[in-house]
């Protein structure tokens, strides 16, 4: 595992994206501030500096597709997940909002960027950026939810083992997309940790209209299928649809 680190950055993942050439699979590059964290929909990422992990994360696969790339979601997504499940405590339980949030309970521990880069229709480079809240105890963005590592513990967590922890799993995951069994073993991890994967729960569309639905299944290609309370299943790519939290 080879870790960059950089006391301040702009974005840990424009950073990889500017020295990716000349840099192996697997690097990490870890800042101790961004100032310009970025989060999915353009978002920005609130993190007190010094107190959690924002880093990123260089993938190179050798057999995932482009109409495949949810695969690679997938895998991140658990391998963090899998991670913090040491820390819950009672009913707790450590969830993956689709596509790729990381919940514990109904409140956001991590978020995830992931952008790649095609050949043909192959994926050639991964950078997975990854903002996980773990020792910062008060938030003052406008973020409805959010939670850290220290709220669960109760007590500070070292940065760096756990970002060793959280690489290491991740990338425990992503070598099992080498194959059709491993693949599947990703998906079921995936789909079980889903969080409102049961029961009814409030939606709203893209254009403002809100819907009560139960979670059907989330396809191969990441679109996610929702069956509301007429019994009609509608389809939805990412940002198309909102959990109303």
């Amino acid at each position: 595992m080879n870790i960059i680190e950089l006391d301040e950055v702009t974005s840990t993942n424009s950073y990889m994206a500017d020295h990716a050439g000349s840099l192996p699979a697997d690097t990490v590059v870890v800042a101790h501030s961004q100032t310009a964290g970025r989060g999915q929909r353009g978002n920005s990422w609130e993190a007190e500096p010094g107190k959690n992990l924002t880093f990123s994360l260089l993938l190179r696969p050798t057999s995932v597709t482009a109409v495949e790339q949810f695969l690679i979601s997938r895998a991140v997504s658990v391998g963090i997940a899998q991670t913090l499940q040491q820390f819950t405590r009672g009913s707790e339980e450590v969830c993956i909002k689709w596509p790729n949030d990381i919940y514990v309970g109904a409140q956001k521990i991590a978020g995830i960027l992931i952008e790649n880069s095609l050949m043909g229709n192959m994926i050639t480079r991964s950078i997975v950026g990854i903002g996980l809240n773990v020792n910062q105890l008060q938030f003052r963005s406008d973020a409805p939810n959010p939670v850290s590592v220290i709220h669960l513990r109760g007590q500070e967590t070292p940065l760096r083992p756990l970002l060793e922890q959280v690489v290491e799993s991740i990338l425990g995951w992503v070598a099992r997309l080498d194959n059709s069994e491993g693949r599947e073993a990703v998906t079921r991890a995936y789909d079980s940790m889903l969080w409102r994967r049961e029961g009814l729960h409030p939606y709203i569309t893209a254009d403002g209209e809100p819907f009560q639905a139960e979670l059907i299944e989330i396809a191969p290609d990441g679109i996610m299928t929702l069956r509301d309370t007429d019994g009609k299943d509608r389809r939805f790519a990412f940002k198309e649809v909102h959990f109303v939290i």
